[in-house]
């Protein structure tokens, strides 16, 4: 291995050293406590040697957004498999992003804990990008079923998340985790949305 190629797996090493521990600080104490010198600390390293890596905290934050969005990604494709039309997909795309969210705390905060992504972060970041691109699509096919009246798939798309992300906050802030109340909700919006849609 060349002098290189050794420096460039040093960084990459190193990179993946400072969000193993960032993670741990956020896991441990909240993403609101992680410091570029706490970092620093925790792994014995000068703070100049972070900033080498991360401009500054916003930075590692962004890089577990975007962890977290890939994450999600994956659940949301994972549940509308099986899942034959647009309308099934739309209520299994529901549940899936409600389910992660219970589950994965920690990146959902983080993921919404410095406002809701704007249009121009959604198009600069391929993580987000797919993720709209995901909700997206069975909208799309179930507006184009409506032939009484001309549907914006984009503002249904944000009708769609508000009203997710809105839920999942109502859960939070009443640390109720009651899957069947949550489902009974879901199920009712979903079933509502669609119609809103079609009809």
């Amino acid at each position: 291995m060349g002098i290189a190629e050794r420096k460039i797996r040093e960084k990459e090493a190193t990179r993946e050293l400072i969000l193993r521990v960032s993670w741990r600080i956020v896991k441990q104490q909240g993403w609101q406590s992680l410091s570029m010198r706490k970092i620093a600390s925790s792994i014995e390293y000068s703070v100049p040697v972070i900033y080498n890596h991360f401009p500054n905290k916003e930075a590692i934050l962004l890089a577990f957004v975007k962890q977290g969005f890939q994450k999600l990604n994956n659940a949301l494709c994972g549940a509308t498999v099986k899942q034959q039309s647009a309308e099934q997909r739309i209520e299994a795309l529901a549940y899936a992003y409600l389910r992660f969210a219970a589950t994965n705390t920690e990146y959902y905060q983080l993921m919404y804990g410095m406002g809701m992504p704007s249009c121009k972060m959604v198009r600069e970041t391929a993580e987000l990008s797919a993720f709209t691109d995901i909700l997206l699509a069975p909208i799309r096919l179930v507006t184009c079923k409506n032939k009484s009246k001309e549907v914006d798939p984009l503002m249904k798309l944000r009708t769609f998340w508000s009203m997710l992300h809105g839920l999942v906050c109502i859960t939070h802030m009443a640390g109720d985790h009651s899957d069947d109340q949550n489902k009974t909700v879901l199920k009712d919006f979903v079933h509502s949305f669609i119609a809103g849609i079609k009809n």
